[in-house]
């Protein structure tokens, strides 16, 4: 299974708009961030976790053929603001399953009116097919089981998801120790970490290192990033030798 790190910027991307920080003015490619998202690709497989508002760009940059279905974490826009960009993937393959907790399908069902609606669809819109993801069932694409993992974003609830020995989680604060015991055994865990100051609805570095010891899995990536954690390098030089600050554009293999 390979795994895409598409973007691992926070909501604002790096660089910030108008920003004169050190971070947003650095020429390091990795130091160059779009909004989270990640590409997992097996043989028959072919998943997308988040839509952001770069979605088209980083389709046109990883060379993606095929989406079999989105995954959405939440309803934050820096998630789901890029779903209209699904026509060329819909006008190749047909409706798009989407998975994502009952509350985040009627969030996007109303922001996206025309892409959920089954009649007088506006010529050329895309549709999808939507799948809710419950707390505690797993649920499979194609052949492959996907195991949902409760958090909780400050005080609104999140997905993240196990896939095989992998595990994905973006913008989490708190989980509890019964979800925890899902990660037994993994090879390889994606944490959210915004920054070395606390926050109120993201692990800081500190959260996201003290998780990965928890955890204990073979690697960990780091995602969700913001221009205040630091220059990639420096920061990357500090962290344990199991534990890498992802990029965008980053390939692993599990």
């Amino acid at each position: 299974m390979k795994v895409y790190f598409l973007g691992t910027g926070t909501s604002q991307g790096i660089p910030v708009i108008g920003s004169h920080h050190s971070v947003c003015l650095s020429d390091d490619s990795k130091d160059k961030r779009l909004r989270v998202s990640v590409w997992i690709q097996d043989d028959d497989f072919s998943v997308i976790i988040d839509c952001g508002p770069d979605f088209r760009q980083q389709m046109l940059q990883s060379k993606c053929p095929q989406i079999d279905a989105i995954l959405f974490t939440h309803e934050h826009a820096d998630h789901t603001s890029g779903l209209d960009d699904i026509r060329p993937f819909f006008y190749k393959q047909g409706n798009i399953p989407v998975y994502a907790h009952k509350r985040v399908l009627l969030n996007l069902s109303n922001r996206f009116d025309y892409i959920f609606k089954d009649a007088d669809k506006y010529p050329g819109a895309p549709s999808v097919i939507t799948n809710e993801i419950v707390n505690g069932q797993n649920f499979q694409i194609k052949n492959t089981t996907i195991t949902p993992v409760n958090a909780m974003h400050g005080n609104l609830q999140v997905f993240g998801f196990k896939i095989n020995n992998f595990a994905y989680l973006t913008d989490i604060k708190t989980i509890a120790n019964s979800e925890i015991d899902k990660f037994k055994g993994i090879d390889t865990l994606v944490i959210n970490a915004l920054r070395e100051e606390e926050h109120d609805t993201h692990f800081n570095l500190k959260e996201a290192l003290d998780f990965i010891d928890l955890v204990q899995p073979k690697k960990a990536y780091i995602t969700h990033i913001s221009h205040m954690l630091g220059f990639h390098e420096e920061v990357q030089q500090t962290l344990p030798n199991n534990v890498f600050l992802a990029y965008d554009n980053l390939q692993i293999s599990i």
